[in-house]
């Protein structure tokens, strides 16, 4: 099995998501710094980002743009 493009796909369902006003809270389940952009972006938009980390290391730049780290 291989991924492709699962991080950019992630990062447009959020953005979308935001845009739209659909939710107005996601749960991300990453250790990924590269979330940090749309992490931003959906928070400016008025959505709640939550961080689920799974005890994995995170760059302390992806939990300062969460509302909520778990």
């Amino acid at each position: 099995m291989s991924q492709k493009c699962v991080d950019m796909k992630i990062g447009l369902d959020m953005a979308w998501l935001a845009l739209r006003g659909i939710v107005d809270t996601v749960i991300l389940v990453t250790s990924d710094s590269d979330f940090v952009p749309v992490m931003k972006f959906a928070r400016r938009e008025g959505l709640r980002v939550c961080l689920e980390c799974l005890n994995h290391p995170v760059r302390p730049e992806l939990k300062a743009h969460a509302d909520i780290v778990l």
